[in-house]
């Protein structure tokens, strides 16, 4: 019992230990609910069908949260252990929006004896489209936009930009999670869309993989495909560090002819004018963000960023980035818009998810990526590569 409650308390394993034990505690007070309302009316066998659904539920969220991590999903075969969790956590996702669907249905008028059979009807049939929605909501975000890749073009005008750096044009693939969420297949799609676009640089910027147990040297094969003409750079995400994959990485992208920069810079030409490239590893939350990358601007060169994690952006600012190039968010990956509010989860962690920001003379691009985690699922933040065009003004 000891080992089991270090492992669920432990730092890493927390987070997820907290958000499912709110699913369960969510799904227990919506049954607790039902009980006592139209499901104690229905009788004992269905109060019985009830209780036993809510048992299988945290049981199945149960096996979810430990399918996750490599100490269990090792004894495993990978789909099912990708799969597995995926499916379990896109049900306690979908429930809890059912609850919250039973909830705004409470607030909807009831039908009294007095009313007529055609307004009891209608009232009937708007609940269900309340509970429906959810439902089709996650499932054409998981069958269909998911799938949805587009090339998006996005115009980066920079203050007094060298002229000779003026049309320069940036591909960007980010978030690959290349897992049995995302095939090489797709990502082939990807890259080819990449090069059709006929970069002068191509930039990976993270997460290529999700776990230890993904094909990270199938993701490398088909990312040595990209073509740029100044060459195809990267920098490293969470996830390699969380697959503690970042060294081999580095080593076997260079010899597939990929410059992944650890804390690195390179010097890049372009007629009379120099771009400073700066590649750094993620940037750990709650810590001081670029630590000596101050160090890494040229004085006179146009000095942009590779930053897997966007929320770096105010101290690259001030370090004197005039251009950096994120991911990390995926663009939200489930976002709604209620009354003008943009609702996503990655809006608790950085005010920087998706597209360009500008703080005095610099500026930021977020690419919503191509993978997905957690939730095989994208809903409002379909999958793109991005070309990135810089642009003097």
């Amino acid at each position: 019992m000891k080992t089991v409650l270090s492992f669920l308390l432990s730092s890493r394993h927390f987070p997820d230990f907290v958000t499912l034990s709110l699913i369960g505690l969510l799904q227990t007070a919506f049954v607790l609910i039902m009980l006592r309302g139209p499901v104690r009316r229905a009788g004992r066998r269905v109060r019985t069908a009830w209780i036993t659904g809510w048992a299988a539920s945290l049981v199945i969220l149960a096996l979810g949260f430990f399918l996750r991590f490599n100490e269990v999903s090792e004894y495993f075969p990978l789909w099912f252990a990708g799969w597995g969790r995926g499916v379990i956590l896109l049900w306690g996702f979908c429930s809890v929006l059912m609850m919250g669907a039973y909830g705004v249905s409470r607030l909807l008028p009831r039908s009294k004896p007095e009313y007529s059979p055609a307004r009891r009807k209608f009232l009937g049939a708007v609940r269900v489209a309340v509970f429906g929605i959810p439902v089709a909501a996650v499932g054409y975000g998981t069958f269909v936009q998911r799938f949805h890749l587009n090339l998006r073009e996005q115009t980066i005008e920079i203050p007094d930009l060298p002229m000779d750096l003026h049309g320069l044009r940036i591909a960007q693939l980010t978030d690959i999670h290349l897992s049995p969420y995302l095939s090489v297949r797709e990502l082939e799609r990807a890259v080819a869309m990449a090069n059709e676009t006929r970069p002068n640089l191509t930039f990976v910027t993270g997460d290529l993989i999700t776990t230890a147990n993904d094909p990270l040297d199938s993701c490398l094969n088909a990312l040595a495909l990209l073509k740029a003409d100044a060459g195809v750079y990267g920098c490293m995400g969470n996830h390699e560090i969380y697959a503690d994959s970042e060294e081999y990485t580095k080593v076997e992208g260079a010899r597939r002819g990929m410059h992944f920069l650890r804390q690195e810079s390179a010097l890049l030409p372009f007629g009379s004018a120099n771009l400073n490239l700066v590649g750094v590893d993620y940037q750990t939350m709650h810590k001081r963000y670029l630590r000596g990358a101050e160090k890494m601007v040229v004085p006179g060169a146009f000095n942009l960023l590779m930053s897997h994690n966007p929320d770096v952006f105010p101290v690259a600012e001030r370090q004197g980035y005039q251009f950096v190039v994120s991911g990390h968010t995926h663009g939200g990956q489930v976002r709604v818009e209620i009354l003008h509010q943009d609702l996503n989860i990655a809006r608790f962690f950085t005010p920087y998810v998706d597209g360009m920001y500008r703080k005095g003379a610099a500026s930021i691009f977020v690419s919503r990526g191509i993978g997905t985690i957690a939730i095989p699922t994208r809903l409002g933040a379909p999958p793109e590569v991005a070309l990135l065009k810089l642009c003097r003004v």
